[in-house]
């Protein structure tokens, strides 16, 4: 495996002129396989839900949905299963994938009762999975239906700190209406991982396949970017980098004495993480002119290699004296897909705040953001809310998580 990393700028050209100039530097980052590539060993924990609220059908979808996912392991494989309600257990101990037969028993024998405490669920999930976090893809699902009523959320979050320093990638999945979407999204993004939204019981089953699929692309891991700026050439102040593919999250930049260090966790091969870095470039001379150096550092579980550096990609601009904007096409969709996050985590501000027209207003723009980006489904989610709280009415739970997840990623129609 190695490392594919294409970089350009919102607009490649520089006014002369200009005092300090605003770009958007797009990085796309994604494993290549080789010809004799084989899919990665994978250490997969499932940390799940059981309290009373998963009572019936609920739980009898959840255990179904586990019950594919381990079907579809390989002996190569490691599993592990946690079960919590107001505490939390080792259902399945970190092993290898063998005796399908007993893996079935334990899962079906779980049963909904007590309340929920998805920080000694998270907690136990970290433990097995480190136990055999050497040459393989560690990750963890995480559902849970709830409030973690019986839990800390400041915990959860720095449990999921910690798993990234183990190399561990945290997935979760919000199922029905009563969940806290604050706390699983905190969990995914500070975990390198997904939030996925569980409306129906018909959907169970689709969403753990599809994290499934994903995680199974997955060909090195522990990866960060590393960005050198050019003299003259600043991050923003405020929000500076921000994935927006496959999933938008907002990235923490550590600087080092030598480059800007951004965590990006594990790479897919088939789906490619997008990075927006926002420059300020000082005035610069005439001519090409260097911007930025950029690589990547990462972990190859296949060869056992760690701390791996791709080769240097060089960024340059054009400095003109008749200087005419020109958006590169190929960027502009990611620019607005970090506008519709922004614009919807505003709207979710105002909202909080009883600000129901500004809210309404803000969320009218995302649509139109999302609609100019060429996503429909989003836009229509986007729109409708917006028209709720126009006509007075309040938003349903369903109706604010659906917006969350709209404003992450892309939903397919």
């Amino acid at each position: 495996m190695k490392v594919g990393l294409q970089a350009a700028l919102s607009d490649a050209q520089l006014d002369a002129g200009q005092a300090v100039s605003q770009r958007q530097l797009s990085l796309s980052i994604s494993a290549i396989a080789t010809p004799a590539a084989a899919a990665l060993p994978l250490n997969l924990c499932l940390i799940l839900d059981h309290s009373g609220s998963m009572q019936g059908q609920p739980l009898d979808f959840v255990k179904q949905a586990a019950l594919q996912i381990i079907e579809r392991l390989s002996p190569r494989d490691r599993l592990s299963v946690i079960a919590f309600d107001h505490k939390a257990k080792v259902l399945v101990p970190n092993q290898p994938v063998g005796d399908l037969t007993s893996l079935r028993e334990q899962i079906d024998g779980l049963y909904a009762d007590g309340g929920t405490a998805i920080d000694e669920g998270l907690r136990l999930g970290i433990e097995e999975l480190a136990k055999s976090r050497g040459d393989c893809v560690s990750q963890a699902f995480l559902l849970t239906d709830g409030e973690n009523e019986h839990g800390d959320n400041d915990r959860c979050l720095k449990l999921a700190q910690l798993a990234t320093s183990y190399n561990l990638t945290l997935n979760t999945l919000g199922f029905g209406h009563h969940w806290n979407q604050d706390v699983l999204e905190r969990i995914a993004d500070a975990g390198g991982g997904a939030l996925a939204y569980i409306e129906r019981l018909d959907a169970v089953l689709p969403a753990f396949a599809n994290l499934f699929n994903r995680i199974q692309t997955v060909g090195l891991t522990n990866a960060h970017l590393l960005l050198t700026l050019a003299e003259g050439v600043r991050l923003a102040e405020l929000k500076p980098i921000a994935q927006v593919a496959p999933d938008t999250i907002e990235l923490t930049p550590q600087s080092g004495p030598e480059a800007i260090a951004v965590r990006l966790g594990d790479l897919m091969v088939s789906v490619p993480r997008v990075v927006l870095a926002n420059l300020y470039i000082h005035q610069l001379p005439l001519g090409r002119q260097p911007i930025a150096q950029v690589r990547v550092r990462y972990d190859d579980p296949a060869t056992g290699q760690n701390q791996v550096l791709s080769e240097l990609l060089n960024v340059e601009a054009t400095v003109v004296t008749d200087y005419q904007p020109s958006i590169d096409p190929a960027v502009q969709p990611h620019i607005l897909a970090l506008a519709k996050y922004r614009q919807t985590q505003i709207a979710e501000d105002r909202l909080r705040q009883g600000d129901r027209t500004g809210a309404a207003t803000m969320l009218q723009s995302a649509a139109q953001t999302a609609l100019q980006m060429g996503d429909r489904t989003g836009a229509t989610v986007l729109q409708v809310n917006a028209t709720r709280l126009q006509s007075g009415e309040d938003l349903s739970e369903a109706d604010r998580k659906k917006t969350r997840i709209v404003s992450k990623t892309i939903l397919q129609p």
